[in-house]
């Protein structure tokens, strides 16, 4: 884990316009997300970020702490636009089949809408860190706790564990899609969301008296 511990020459240069805390960070954040998206983490230097954020490396490590730390919080912020993403999509449905496509819908979105946070999901599963797994399998289990829930309301006739089983699945099948999306660009989040709908549809209803 790369780190820093010296600070003293975190001095803001000359001219350069001092912006508050929070909006600074999203600054670096949005910078890093699109390095760490396309270099990879190992290849990603802090020296780099600090660079094209137009600070000195020491300031960066003044907010983050370590590179690992940086993509952290990278990802904290893709699970929270990504379940954002979802829980608009699940406001606006009306009646279950609608709500379970919908959601399919905006994550197929995020994917594309947000190519950087999901590049960065993808592939930082490969990143040597605890850590960081941790976080990845977070925003997993978010995800799957959210499916749950939904399928709560279109199935309330399932136990528990059933309904655990299933949004293991349909979290397990979006991902497998969204992966072959990058093989097939010709694969619209549309027509993704299409053919995962016609292998959930009949999970959605129950059974005939």
């Amino acid at each position: 884990m790369e780190t820093q511990q010296a600070v003293g020459s975190s001095a803001r240069p000359a001219g350069r316009k001092r912006l508050p805390r929070a909006e600074r960070e999203r600054q670096i954040l949005a910078v890093a997300e699109e390095v760490f998206a396309g270099d990879g983490y190992q290849d990603t230097s802090m020296d780099d970020i600090a660079q094209r954020v137009g600070l000195s490396k020491p300031m960066l490590y003044e907010y983050f702490g370590s590179k690992e730390g940086l993509l952290l919080a990278c990802l904290e912020k893709a699970k929270r636009e990504l379940l954002e993403s979802t829980m608009r999509a699940a406001e606006k449905a009306v009646g279950p089949e609608q709500l379970l496509h919908d959601c399919l819908l905006a994550f197929f979105r995020f994917g594309e809408d947000h190519a950087q946070a999901w590049a960065l999901l993808r592939n930082e599963s490969a990143v040597p860190s605890s850590s960081v797994h941790t976080e990845l399998e977070s925003i997993r289990l978010q995800q799957t706790e959210l499916t749950a829930s939904l399928m709560r309301v279109a199935r309330p006739d399932l136990e528990p564990l059933q309904l655990e089983a299933f949004a293991e699945a349909i979290i397990g099948a979006c991902e497998r899609l969204a992966l072959w999306r990058e093989r097939r660009p010709e694969i619209t989040p549309q027509d993704a969301t299409r053919h995962l709908m016609t292998l959930l549809l009949p999970s959605l209803r129950p059974p005939a008296a």
